[in-house]
């Protein structure tokens, strides 16, 4: 018979759970928060929010270097995006933090290219709308998910909504090279031009299939 003095100490006192020791050993310990906090994934996250002042600070540079700055310091944030998921679910170190910065460190970089390039004419005209569109689509869409999260509903993305994704981010890194590209190829900034509108029209897409899925959900609430 076991002595109740030798006891695994998780078992015998519950109040020892508040201090982080549970039945297989010792776990969500502060230790193991601020390890998910200072993660290779979140500091990716914390870089993509940190560049959205550096891409800004290039559009002050008159020289071509500085649109050419500004387009890398875009490409980087795009790597990192797709690297700071990537290694969360392969390290397992998804938290909630990360969750909650990453789609913000997103439209952060985004917004700020396009009020830039909007600023300096290099979205101008008719193409604004396009812009205003994106914009537009990226409120509407994280005050639906924020709706839909108090009624503990997830909309999944879609490989539209990805495909969006992939041609907003094309057309913005034209655009930031802009007229330094055109030196190199003369359709650089109306072909970045032409990928905007394609995704303005994808944004509004699926951005009608998070707003009907977010009304079924509040009319099946209501009845």
């Amino acid at each position: 018979m076991a002595d109740p003095g030798l006891a695994d100490p998780g078992l015998a006192d519950p109040r020892l759970a508040d201090h982080g020791v549970a039945k297989h050993g010792v776990a969500n310990r502060p230790e193991t928060r601020q390890r998910h906090f200072g993660s290779l994934p979140n500091m990716l996250t914390y870089g993509r929010i940190l560049a959205v002042p550096a891409l800004v600070a290039c559009f002050f540079v008159t020289a071509d270097w500085g649109r050419w700055l500004a387009m890398w310091i875009f490409i980087a944030a795009g790597v990192s995006d797709f690297l700071d998921g990537y290694l969360a679910r392969a390290w397992q170190q998804q938290s909630a933090i990360g969750k909650m910065l990453d789609p913000i460190a997103d439209k952060l970089i985004v917004a700020a290219a396009l009020l830039m390039l909007a600023a300096n004419q290099t979205i101008a005209g008719w193409s604004l709308w396009a812009g205003v569109i994106i914009l537009c689509r990226e409120i509407l869409v994280s005050g639906l998910r924020e709706f839909l999260g108090t009624l503990s509903v997830s909309v999944p993305v879609t490989n539209l909504a990805k495909w969006k994704t992939v041609v907003q981010m094309v057309a913005i890194g034209f655009l930031l090279a802009g007229p330094a590209g055109d030196k190199i190829w003369p359709y650089t900034t109306n072909f970045g031009l032409s990928l905007l509108w394609i995704a303005a029209v994808l944004t509004l897409y699926t951005g009608y299939d998070y707003l009907r899925a977010t009304a079924r959900h509040v009319m099946t609430d209501e009845t």
